[in-house]
């Protein structure tokens, strides 16, 4: 089922936007982000409009979006729909939709497996989260020689302006790290630090939330990083042309207080690196995700630690790309 006049009527008679309004609050932020960094280039959106998902590209100018022209059941597995088509090109678009009337969701709502993701990627942070008593890995030195990497369940992510869910009856030391996401383009194996951006396809943005109790209690890190909602991620992905990975700077904010800021270039681990440790032996594919580190400022660096708790909202910007924001509240029972 492609779109048709219908459908594209559908989008027309959308429910305006207002306060409580997910579309709205995506567009509302943005607009002030795209402002503030005077973005460029091309943004690729999932969103759900209509009770279909549909993929996008976004014009913050003009504040649309302008829909692909994909089949329905290629659509449902958001950006990788691109990704799989193998150097086909991007389909035509189809009219713009205002930007109010659609919900944003993560660019590939639910990856085909686990995120990868790399721990302990910036100096700084390295010495901060040895300091803290939880890194399992401080016996093998505060800066690691290789890549530290673990993964988070795909079942995790969810988009941006969505709750973080607290059990606060399995943990009660959560986390926030802002982290620039890689998302693979094509497939490989054993894979050259040459090579390497052959294999890229763009970035998006990932929140890796955390339970740093149940991290420092089990020696691998997937229980504490893998948690239901602990992977925010979004609001959109861009090509990897669009982004200036030398002077891009990522930041994050809890109620808007500036915890985390800090350059990209300064990973211990360049993106060259982590994808070629990780494709020797293990063969990538399109539309994995690679969680490249976050910086210093987490909670667990604070003395006493400053943990998260229900109400607090958080909110990670990298230039280029744009703003991430989850409000974080207690599961129900």
């Amino acid at each position: 089922m492609r779109f048709s006049v219908q459908i594209t009527w559908k989008f027309c008679r959308a429910p305006i936007a207002s306060p409580t309004n997910r579309g709205y609050r995506v567009l509302k932020g943005h607009i002030l982000a795209h402002k503030r960094f005077r973005e460029r280039g091309m943004k690729i959106a999932t969103f759900a409009i209509a009770g279909e998902r549909r993929v996008g590209i976004i014009d913050l100018e003009k504040q649309t979006i302008s829909p692909f022209d994909l089949p329905v059941e290629q659509a449902q597995t958001g950006l990788l729909a691109l990704i799989r088509r193998n150097g086909a090109g991007m389909p035509r678009t189809l009219s713009p939709v205002p930007l109010a009337q659609v919900e944003i969701e993560a660019p590939i709502p639910l990856p085909a497996r686990n995120i990868f993701c790399v721990g302990k990627n910036y100096h700084e942070h390295a010495h901060e989260f040895s300091r803290s008593g939880f890194d399992s890995s401080a016996a093998a030195g505060t800066i690691p020689k290789h890549p530290i990497i673990f993964t988070k369940v795909p079942e995790s992510v969810i988009p941006t302006n969505t709750n973080v869910l607290i059990d606060s009856s399995v943990s009660t030391a959560i986390d926030y790290e802002a982290e620039l996401a890689v998302i693979v383009g094509k497939g490989g194996r054993g894979i050259s630090k040459e090579n390497a951006y052959d294999h890229v396809w763009g970035y998006t943005i990932v929140n890796d939330v955390t339970a740093r109790d149940l991290q420092g209690k089990y020696s691998q890190w997937l229980i504490g990083k893998s948690q239901d909602t602990f992977c925010p991620m979004g609001p959109w992905a861009i090509t990897k042309d669009e982004l200036d990975l030398d002077s891009a700077s990522i930041r994050c904010f809890v109620n808007d207080d500036l915890r985390q800021n800090s350059k990209i270039s300064l990973l211990i681990f360049d993106i060259p690196t982590i994808i070629s440790t990780l494709s020797q032996g293990i063969t990538l594919n399109p539309g994995d995700i690679i969680a490249t580190g976050t910086p210093a400022g987490v909670g667990i660096g604070f003395d006493p630690p400053r943990y998260l708790k229900a109400g607090d909202v958080v909110r990670v910007e990298i230039d280029g790309i744009g703003s991430l924001e989850n409000r974080f509240a207690e599961r129900a029972q």
